[in-house]
């Protein structure tokens, strides 16, 4: 990204501050920190921060410690780089004094209690008074519309996935293990120049696959099964998610009437979606024919959600009227029904598109799916 990039995020920014009334907001969110700044350090622990960015109106600090000063230096060159020797709290607290901060935005899913207080501490050890405004979803929003840059590398984070669902399920048979399985995901992963996995690769075999997020374990690969596989890649840190269902032999007349459902659903929502539609408004197009089929119970999760530096990111495709936002033309989201049934397993299928103003371009490149009339 170039530095241009970066000073048109912060002035959008700048803008949402200025309606809010707000003199500056503490950024403690790792995606947010990076899209804003260009500082790719992660954070390791909850309990532990790589950094905060400080921004006001006319001022953009990078708060972090002397092990990421070179690193910060280097990435974030349109911030002013702080080392904090004595604790994060007490530097913050001596610059939000000298900006002049009264009102100061911090994002409420992120910052810590703990945290808080230590920054509470200081400012009242320091005569200084703070009004904290939580936020939510403020940078997100700003995230979730991508540029064209955001968008080739995010179409080649899913190139990358799909080279390697297609290598290693291709090597899929009776007797793997699913620790196995996604071991040998993690590993292409990495040799087919992904930084590494979005998240811990899913493998769910028979009964397993009735999990929307099972933890892959001992259980063997089994003929005569659905196996659900759910990856994704990181390259430049931008992620992509992408979940195919297997069947080892062949598909019995229930895997066939299951998967051929949840094709349908999919096809459907791909071919509604577009830009200025709601979001439960899309969640409805896959749900409706999942529903029709008499399996509406068995479809418990959103359609989709977004995906750029986080795998998980907004909007959310929820069916939930309420928690409903519009979508845009840019942002990048999946489209994934699926259907689980405890006594005997499920199918997901997951692509990502991207929404425009006429439609949703699919994004997936990959389209080997099982045909069932």
């Amino acid at each position: 990204m170039t530095m241009r990039v970066y000073q048109q995020r912060l002035t959008l920014l700048r803008q949402v501050l200025k309606e809010q009334g707000l003199d500056g907001i503490l950024v403690s969110c790792p995606e947010n920190r990076r899209y804003l700044s260009g500082f790719s350090a992660t954070d390791s622990h909850l309990n532990e921060s790589s950094g905060f960015l400080l921004i006001g109106q006319d001022a953009a600090f990078l708060l972090t410690d002397f092990r990421y000063r070179e690193w910060a230096q280097a990435e974030a060159p349109g911030f002013s780089v702080q080392i904090y020797g004595q604790g994060m709290a007490k530097l913050l607290v001596e610059l939000v004094r000298q900006l002049g901060v009264g009102r100061l935005g911090f994002e409420a899913p992120f910052l810590t209690y703990g945290t808080y207080q230590k920054i509470s501490q200081e400012a009242e050890a320091a005569g200084l008074q703070i009004e904290w405004r939580p936020l939510e979803n403020v940078v997100e929003q700003l995230r979730a519309v991508k540029d064209q840059e955001e968008i080739s590398l995010i179409r080649r984070s899913l190139a990358i996935t799909e080279r390697v669902l297609a290598q290693v399920g291709a090597t899929l048979r009776a007797g793997l293990t699913e620790g196995e399985v996604a071991w040998r995901l993690e590993q292409a992963l990495r040799e087919a120049g992904a930084e590494g996995p979005s998240f811990p690769p899913m493998v769910a075999a028979g009964k397993n696959a009735a999990r929307p997020h099972h933890h892959p374990g001992e259980r063997r690969l089994q003929t005569g099964e659905p196996i659900i596989i759910d990856m994704g890649a990181v390259y430049q840190g931008y992620c992509s998610d992408m979940t195919r269902t297997f069947y080892l032999g062949e598909p019995d007349v229930r895997f066939k009437e299951i998967y051929a459902i949840v094709r349908r659903a999919q096809l459907a929502a791909e071919a509604g979606i577009r830009a200025g539609m709601m979001t439960h408004e899309a969640d409805g197009l896959a749900r409706q024919v999942i529903v029709a089929a008499g399996y509406g119970e068995a479809f418990g999760h959103s359609l989709g959600h977004g995906v750029g530096l986080a795998v998980h990111e907004h909007p959310s495709l929820s069916p939930v009227q309420e928690r409903a936002v519009t979508l845009q033309a840019g942002m990048i989201t999946t489209v994934e029904p699926g259907i689980y049934l405890p006594d005997w397993g499920g199918v997901r299928l997951e692509d990502m598109v991207l929404i425009q103003p006429e439609g949703a371009q699919l994004l997936n490149r990959d389209r080997t799916f099982y045909q069932f009339d």
